[in-house]
């Protein structure tokens, strides 16, 4: 394995492995020496997003994230901008844990904003669920999560295990953003699902219902 030459891209490495090893004691040492091993604001940005997550408090958490986007902010060039998708993302669920729910929402529409600049892969769908969750938990005017047709549809599925079903409508529902195209996609899994007349009676009206409601 080669080892990287850049002592912070060293260091937080080894902070990374330590942390699957359940050694988080360690990780956060071997993060704060890459921390003060930084020489620009782009090795400090690194450096401040791993040790962002091991501190004692939500105060603390929030002050080193908003310590990440500034350096990234202050390095302004191709090499962070994959980054910020992650970094409002933080930030968000940051506020969200204050309890500063205007915050938080901002900073969830502002990683959605830049989850474009996310190489494909798993990480980028990941972003994308937590950030989709993170918009539905912070929404200013829409029903509660309980009253979600399509949530509730779901965990009916979920309780009979009715994997194909859950295949089809749980990607994009987790992954939607809210915008038009994100619930379409929904809609026309709700109505590929509802073709399908396979469900019982009592989720098949529920089936119905949720489509209903969405126009």
């Amino acid at each position: 394995m080669t080892v990287p030459e850049n002592t912070v891209v060293r260091l937080c490495a080894q902070g990374m492995q330590a942390e699957a090893e359940g050694r988080d004691a360690r990780a956060r040492e071997l993060f704060l020496q890459a921390w003060e091993a930084a020489e620009d604001d782009y090795d400090a940005c690194v450096a401040a997003h791993y040790l962002a997550r091991h501190q004692p408090t939500p105060q603390e958490t929030l002050r080193w994230n908003q310590e990440c986007l500034n350096r990234a902010d202050k390095v302004g060039d191709d090499r962070v901008r994959g980054f910020y998708a992650s970094l409002h993302g933080n930030m968000a669920r940051a506020h969200r844990d204050l309890g500063q729910i205007e915050q938080a929402r901002e900073h969830f529409e502002s990683a959605a904003e830049h989850l474009d600049d996310v190489p494909d892969g798993p990480h980028r769908q990941w972003l994308r669920y937590r950030i989709a969750a993170g918009l539905r938990a912070t929404a200013r005017s829409a029903p509660q999560q309980h009253e979600d047709p399509v949530r509730g549809l779901l965990a009916t599925l979920c309780a009979r295990a009715d994997l194909e079903a859950l295949t089809l409508l749980l990607p994009p529902y987790m992954g939607s953003l809210g915008t038009p195209e994100d619930e379409e996609r929904v809609t026309m899994a709700l109505r590929m699902l509802h073709a399908e007349r396979r469900l019982p009676d009592e989720e098949q009206a529920a089936l119905s219902h949720a489509i209903k409601v969405r126009h």
